[in-house]
């Protein structure tokens, strides 16, 4: 008689086993039921591209939203900018849209240092006033044309920049202000005292290159010379600052040790870019000479000119390209109308000096970067960190592989299906 115990016999089942299911119970070779198929399939999509995808598309329509309002208001400031001439009353309010214009540019300039690399220099002063000179010299001494000298000028300015930047740019933070600062003093003393060449404290009077134009329609030419001249320097900018050779300076700024552990050579970059704001800022001195026609060491090698510089850069925002922009046209117009309503009173400073520290209390990064951050704020579309976007989407993933565990017991690997009720 056969035993329980014969291999070849198999014991009867006592009854179901209430932990095993039909649909668990299926055997290896079956395959999935159309019905756990599709309870199983939202989940997937759910857990996996659909919800990924969603964040990028919203990203990408975002990006494009910002870059047509961007390009649109660009497109506002430059006819606003090259219509002034023909809205401005009269020809004064023209040439005070010139002396706006002129410290854009030189704002502008000083960002080159300032924005990329963080060293705050008060000395672009004494480089301006070195490109109104020189241009200056080279039309009265030399006899070269107008624009001829105002180009060999700047050369010459962005030559002797750098044994000064050699010198300069060896020391950081208080030190270099304090640099910046002795230049500007130093050159005020030499052109002082260089009275023969440079004619002293009675001033060096420049030849006008239109002679043949009335005032106005001498304003109107050098308003569009100063448009012309901060395009180019917003261009430079802004192509610098997508450059390899940005990325450096920007890492100076972060770190500067650290940027030249890493093997960035801070030294000669901070070199270039110093030349390079010299070179600019030179040329809007020059330019200034040739419209103005009237030199005076007092006024072109102030350190007020450098503070100027300074506060419009902050005010509107030193790591944004249109900060200086935006900055001189605040601060340059505060500074004409007090000019003009209080005379030669220091009262203008007064309000400089409040204008200063309300920026530096309510917006420490400038007037564009808080407008940015408040339009976010308000719409909800404030952008997550890295490490916040790194941790959702660790988080979908495990989401969507808790979904769809795999029975190791199971023979081949199979994965169970859902139980339906």
């Amino acid at each position: 008689m056969p035993s329980a115990s014969d291999p070849t016999v198999t014991p009867a089942p006592t009854g179901p086993d209430p932990a095993v299911t039909p649909a668990s119970a299926a055997r290896p070779d079956q395959t999935v039921t159309p019905a756990s198929a599709a309870e199983a399939e939202p989940a997937t999509a759910t857990g996996g591209g659909t919800a990924a995808a969603r964040p990028a598309t919203t990203a990408v329509r975002r990006g494009r939203i910002r870059l047509v309002l961007r390009a649109v208001a660009l497109l506002a400031l430059a006819a606003a900018v090259l219509s002034f001439p023909s809205l401005a009353p009269n020809p004064y309010i023209l040439s005070a849209g010139v002396v706006v214009l002129n410290y854009a540019v030189l704002a502008t300039s000083w960002n080159f240092v300032g924005g990329f690399t963080g060293y705050i220099s008060l000395g672009h002063g004494a480089l301006a006033g070195l490109g109104g000179y020189a241009t200056a010299l080279l039309v009265t001494r030399a006899g070269l044309p107008s624009f001829v000298a105002l180009v060999v000028a700047a050369l010459l300015v962005a030559a002797l920049a750098v044994p000064i930047g050699y010198a300069a740019l060896r020391v950081r933070g208080a030190s270099f202000v304090i640099v910046s600062i002795a230049l500007v003093l130093i050159l005020l003393l030499v052109f002082q005292s260089w009275a023969s060449l440079t004619g002293g404290s009675r001033g060096l009077v420049v030849p006008r290159p239109f002679p043949g134009l009335l005032r106005p329609e001498h304003h109107r030419v050098f308003y569009f010379l100063f448009a012309g001249l901060l395009g180019l320097a917003l261009l430079a900018w802004w192509l610098i600052d997508r450059s390899r050779f940005g990325l450096g300076l920007k890492a100076i700024r972060e770190d500067e040790d650290k940027a030249e552990a890493l093997g960035t050579p801070t030294f000669a970059y901070k070199l270039v870019v110093f030349v390079v704001s010299a070179g600019f800022t030179a040329l809007a001195g020059g330019l200034y000479a040739l419209w103005f026609g009237d030199l005076d060491p007092v006024f072109q090698f102030s350190i007020l000119t450098g503070s100027y510089l300074v506060l419009m850069a902050l005010l509107g925002g030193v790591r944004h390209l249109f900060g200086p922009l935006v900055g001189a046209l605040v601060v340059g117009i505060a500074l004409e109308y007090f000019k003009v309503e209080f005379g030669n009173t220091p009262l203008h400073l007064v309000a400089t000096g409040l204008l200063l520290a309300l920026v530096v209390l309510f917006m420490p990064d400038g007037v564009l970067p808080a407008i940015g951050a408040l339009a976010n704020r308000l719409s909800g579309n404030a952008q997550s960190s890295i490490r916040e976007v790194t941790a959702a989407q660790l988080r979908d993933e495990r989401t969507a592989g808790a979904r769809e565990p795999v029975d190791a017991a199971a023979p081949g690997g199979a994965q169970p299906t859902k139980e339906r009720p």
